[in-house]
């Protein structure tokens, strides 16, 4: 049975909200961060596609996504520094602009969450049966489905079943898909540099890292876009402070360390696999369309052979299920947060009295993700891609609100010093003004019907998905408003005192109300 409202105060096994506190120290942080990222499913899903856009200079692409995902992830840090909430930006934002703000931007962060666990599970699903050799049943729509469903299942239970068993398993699954995915790069350089790989193999360059090369501002949009989203997953570390050693500090530094190992990772393996396979629209090049949805799937056996290459499908499993794993994660803290303060029913607050996660809210995403999947495989495979497509919109909105968030709310600490009016203002609204513009552009770009899979009435398929998203949360909004008006008034907010002079830490007011869940049901 769980339990309907979090205990009355802190102690030392349980956060406000009555979720177990000290569970994860840096490093597990980190794990949790990096893993959630999925480096080698990300790499293989999108990494072709970048080239296909750029040619060579997919390398300056992945270091310029850094740029904007680093400033956001200080937005992050300093935000967590003074209110440090497993809800991140839901309640940040309804702090800093309005309770609507903060619903929405929540809104936003459940649903990019429960979209990429549809396609995480059919990677995790296909690449099942490949690492068996059973290619007929990876081939089968049906059966990638049934295996996909399994996963989603199994890691919603590990997630169930407590933050500590999350974090070890992460560890093993990270260890395997780094390590391989650091020995298919350094073969592949090896081969390139001894002239044995592929005819159409060229050694790296310097020009590779030009942005000035790359052909037009549509394509350069697109891909900075294509490499946003295979940065992101760093905020889970943030979305499991109140889990962490040191709240405050700890998931912060944890964000800002995870996307730095993810630049070295990634501009690593992109590097190595330009290098080896070219960027031609033909055979195993980067450029050629065919390839473009899963490059490790026709370069492993190149590079590995056929063993290496079972290894390399090893590693893109064990990515796609760490990931489907971490996905949960923040999706059930989100929906936690706003539960306790009145934004969401009732139930959704609710922790497991002996294993101290917030059980209805990770089985619920977890089933949510289960349908979705099913349903748009049902529909379509072509509305699934579209509904992929969609995310990095999703994913551009919620983390560009949060860094003008970062500065609206510490607004007041800006002239204390030189540090703060750089790392708590002036950085975190760059990188929401680089993630919104993408946001805009590549918005505009997919309205035209042949950027996706589907249109309708010659809009974009993808378009129009995140439209009717954004369009279908408005609408819940409004209507959870008139059921339960009081988090939108602002009365379940603890507030906060600006920062003293001194440098002390902002902190809630004395008395300011508690996150809690109210007793009945709201709905």
């Amino acid at each position: 049975m769980a339990l309907s409202a979090p205990p009355p105060a802190a102690s030392q096994e349980d956060s406000s909200k009555g979720l177990r506190t000290g569970a994860l120290g840096l490093l597990s942080s980190v794990v949790i961060g990096v893993a959630s990222t999925a480096p080698g499913y990300s790499l293989a899903a999108t990494l072709g596609f970048v080239a296909v856009g750029v040619g060579l200079q997919s390398p300056v692409v992945m270091l310029l996504a850094f740029v904007p995902m680093l400033l956001i992830a200080i937005a992050y840090r300093e935000l967590n520094a003074v209110d440090p909430d497993c809800g991140t930006s839901f309640k940040w934002l309804a702090r800093a602009f309005s309770p609507r703000q903060g619903w929405f931007n929540g809104w936003v962060q459940i649903l990019a969450d429960v979209v990429v666990m549809a396609n995480l599970a059919q990677i995790a699903g296909e690449y099942g049966f490949l690492l068996f050799g059973a290619d007929g049943l990876a081939a089968s729509t049906f059966w990638s489905t049934v295996a996909g469903v399994a996963w989603i299942a199994v890691m919603t239970w590990v997630c169930y079943i407590g933050i500590e068993v999350s974090a070890r398993s992460q560890v093993v699954l990270l260890a395997v898909e780094l390590v391989t995915l650091l020995i298919f790069s350094v073969t592949a350089l090896v081969k390139v540099y001894a002239d044995n790989g592929l005819s159409t193999s060229v050694k790296p360059a310097l020009s590779w890292f030009n942005p000035f090369e790359i052909p037009s501002f549509s394509a350069f949009s697109a891909a900075i876009l294509l490499a946003v989203f295979i940065y992101w997953g760093w905020d889970t570390a943030v979305s499991c402070n109140e889990e962490s050693a040191d709240k405050t500090r700890t998931p912060g530094r944890a964000a800002i360390l995870s996307t730095v190992l993810l630049l070295v990772t990634y501009v690593l393996i992109t590097v190595a696999a330009q290098a080896y396979a070219g960027v031609g629209q033909e055979g195993l090049g980067l450029g050629n369309p065919d390839n473009a949805d899963d490059v490790f799937a026709v370069l492993g056996n190149s590079v590995l052979g056929s063993t290496g290459g079972k290894i390399l499908v090893l590693a893109v499993l064990s990515s796609a299920a760490a990931s489907t794993q971490t996905t949960i994660l923040p999706a059930a803290r989100t929906s936690l947060s706003m539960a306790a303060y009145r934004a969401f029913p009732a139930r959704f607050g609710d922790i497991h009295p002996r294993y101290q996660t917030p059980g209805f809210s990770t089985l619920v995403m977890g089933g949510v993700s289960i349908l979705f999947y099913v349903a748009l495989t049902l529909v379509s495979t072509d509305v699934l891609a579209d509904s992929i497509a969609s995310l990095g919109l999703f994913i551009a909105f919620y983390l560009g609100m949060t860094g003008f968030a970062c500065a609206w709310q510490l607004r007041h600490e800006l002239r204390r010093s030189a540090r703060d009016l750089w790392v708590k203002g002036i950085l975190p609204v760059l990188g929401g003004v680089m993630l919104l513009a993408a946001f805009v552009k590549t918005a505009y770009d997919d309205i035209k019907p042949d950027t996706g899979e589907t249109s309708f009435h010659g809009v974009g398929g993808v378009f129009l998905l995140g439209v009717a998203s954004a369009l279908l949360g408005v609408v819940l909004m409004l209507v959870y408003e008139r059921r339960a008006p009081a988090f939108f008034r602002g009365e379940t907010l603890e507030p906060l005192v600006p920062a003293a002079r001194d440098g002390s830490a902002t902190a809630p007011l004395a008395g300011a109300a508690r996150p809690v869940v109210p007793e009945e049901k709201v709905l």
